[in-house]
């Protein structure tokens, strides 16, 4: 078993390290331990088959199809004007209003990498026009973007249900992440502030409650489909899987009937967009089951569990290092592989040590979140950088403030369950 598990953690790693992609890293290696441990590979197939087949899964498609559909619908637009007519009036208002539009476009894509290229495409060429810093603008971007992997139309919520076991609601996780998002949303303001006063970026006009009425009457029926979602779930008419289809429909009636500015080329560009984005989640999950499997089988879970309890046994300081470790690998995997991964791993010591399912789960995306941020990988730094025109050492040298904020925040997650647990709580049983 040593030997095998041997293959398995070095073969990935060097897959990794010679650029193969990680889905292909993750077969090839589970793949190399089948034959090794002379597994018959239908053993492989039958887990991928299994990790696929999952009927929760058929909310993946719909949540991404869409938050394509309102990009491609115009409400970023909206949102952006609304954002800067509310709060543009305070010391570094545009920063500001850039952390309010990317927290609300966030509830309606549901995805980090399409908030950054939606409101960077319009806020970052904005705000350096008014005279803000490029690394400024790309740095508030981009932390406020993150939130959006907290809001109901993330699917890789949907993601850590399936890679928990199955044993974790949906509804329950939606609902989880609320509260989260809202601290995340409030550290990116403060630090927006900060920073906007240290280097005395100027405040804009209040245009009157008037023109904030008529900009929020404007951006509200995109930003309703948050209030649908979770709404319909709450009450029952609908379950979480069947939100995902709800939210297409009613993105598809507001912006080919209300909006009128849904066309015939956006509709095909959302759809083979969420095609492709399904098709490579899908083989992901599926290639992650056998890998899965195999981890089960050779107890890595009980194995780091035990390699912690050799370093410590206080809660905080598991806690603490599972934290730094999630973090670690979200820097260099994307957020539904290092869920796949390290769900099964570090779940079965998490509740070991007190902590639920469901707070876990947050834990965990807000950990890939940050990763989406940190090269090598680091998605939305790169996008956010490319739009700025600035180079990626630049933004990192003036990272902290931001950087820090949501650590905080992450810390306040990990630390007291309450503000991921109490608000499912009061509707479910949390475990």
């Amino acid at each position: 078993m040593t030997v095998a598990l041997l293959i398995l953690s070095v073969s990935f790693t060097l897959f990794l390290l010679l650029g193969v992609p990680v889905a292909f890293s993750i077969g090839l290696s589970a793949l190399a331990t089948l034959l090794y441990e002379g597994l018959p590979l239908e053993v492989g197939f039958q887990q991928m088959t299994s990790g696929m087949g999952v009927f929760s899964f058929l909310a993946i498609p719909f949540f991404i199809f869409a938050g394509e559909l309102m990009l491609y619908g115009g409400i970023a637009d909206r949102i952006v004007n609304f954002a800067r007519n509310l709060i543009g009036h305070v010391r570094g208002g545009l920063g500001m209003s850039n952390v309010v539009a990317c927290t609300l476009f966030g509830g309606v894509s549901g995805s980090p990498v399409a908030d950054v290229s939606a409101m960077g495409a319009v806020m970052i060429p904005m705000m350096k026009k008014e005279g803000y810093h490029a690394d400024y603008a790309v740095n508030v971007t981009t932390h406020a973007a993150l939130v959006g992997a907290l809001m109901p139309t993330s699917h890789n919520i949907i993601i850590y249900a399936l890679a928990a076991g199955g044993k974790v609601s949906i509804a329950a996780l939606i609902l989880a992440a609320i509260v989260p998002a809202l601290v995340l949303t409030i550290s990116n303001l403060v630090a927006a502030y900060a920073v906007a006063v240290k280097r005395g970026y100027p405040a804009g006009t209040f245009p009157g409650w008037q023109i904030v009425g008529r900009s929020f009457a404007a951006a509200l029926p995109g930003l309703f489909v948050v209030v649908l979602i979770l709404g319909g779930i709450l009450s029952g008419v609908f379950t979480a899987t069947e939100s995902a289809a709800v939210a297409v429909l009613y993105a598809l009636g507001l912006t080919i009937f209300l909006y009128k500015s849904l066309k015939w080329e956006h509709f095909i560009k959302a759809a083979s967009k969420a095609v492709r984005t399904t098709g490579v989640i899908l083989l992901l999950i599926g290639i992650s089951s056998t890998f899965g499997y195999l981890i089960s089988l050779y107890g890595v879970a009980e194995l780091t569990g035990k390699m912690l309890a050799e370093i410590t046994t206080t809660p905080w300081m598991v806690f603490l290092l599972i934290n730094i470790i999630l973090f670690v690998l979200g820097t260099f995997l994307d957020m539904a592989a290092t869920i796949l991964l390290c769900t099964p791993i570090f779940l079965p010591i998490a509740q070991e040590y007190g902590m639920t399912s469901v707070q876990f789960g947050i834990v965990i995306l807000i950990n890939c979140a940050l990763g989406l941020n940190t090269p090598p990988v680091g998605t939305t730094q790169f996008v956010g950088c490319a739009i700025g025109g600035v180079s990626v050492g630049t933004v990192m040298r003036t990272i902290w403030p931001f950087y820090g904020a949501l650590i905080f925040a992450l810390g306040l997650v990990t630390f007291v369950p309450a503000f991921s647990t109490w608000l499912p709580s009061m509707f479910m049983s949390v475990k």
